[in-house]
């Protein structure tokens, strides 16, 4: 019963690391892509949503990106005999993450529990995630809140 309330702390403190990010990048692109969006209309004329759109996609992933990398480097500590290095802890993180699971690298009885914590987490950041590209392709086109002007 222990490991259980050991994981679901780490569990949930892992979670709200992430989101806390997720809100912060998210945030911090709005903020540039209101300051870019006046600039790439006067500069691109036509098309000037493509570099828009690759920016929020970009750092979308970015923040995917170091989430992973933020469980990859828990599971690194939590679990060095499974996942020996770098390379495996983040491959492990990114399969779980995005939900793939492929089940050839797998954690032991004592902390699997977390692996599905990270799959929920990515499950709902990803789910957040193309919300914000939807609603900003949307302001884009609908000229809203990312101006041309």
């Amino acid at each position: 019963m222990d490991m259980i309330l050991t994981q679901l702390f780490i569990g949930c403190f892992m979670i709200g690391v992430t989101v806390f990010i997720h809100a912060i990048i998210l945030d911090t692109l709005v903020t540039l892509l209101k300051k870019a969006g006046p600039t790439c209309y006067r500069t691109l004329k036509t098309f000037w949503e493509i570099p828009l759109m690759i920016g929020t996609v970009l750092g979308v992933f970015l923040a995917h990106v170091i989430q992973i990398w933020l469980w990859a480097l828990l599971f690194l500590c939590l679990a060095p005999e499974i996942l020996p290095d770098l390379e495996a802890a983040i491959y492990f993180s990114t399969s779980a993450f995005t939900t793939v699971g492929f089940g050839d690298v797998f954690l032991d009885k004592e902390w699997r529990l977390l692996s599905a914590f990270e799959a929920a987490n990515g499950f709902i950041l990803f789910g957040w995630s193309t919300a914000f590209i939807f609603e900003v392709i949307s302001k884009i086109y609908k000229d809203e809140q990312i101006k041309k002007h």
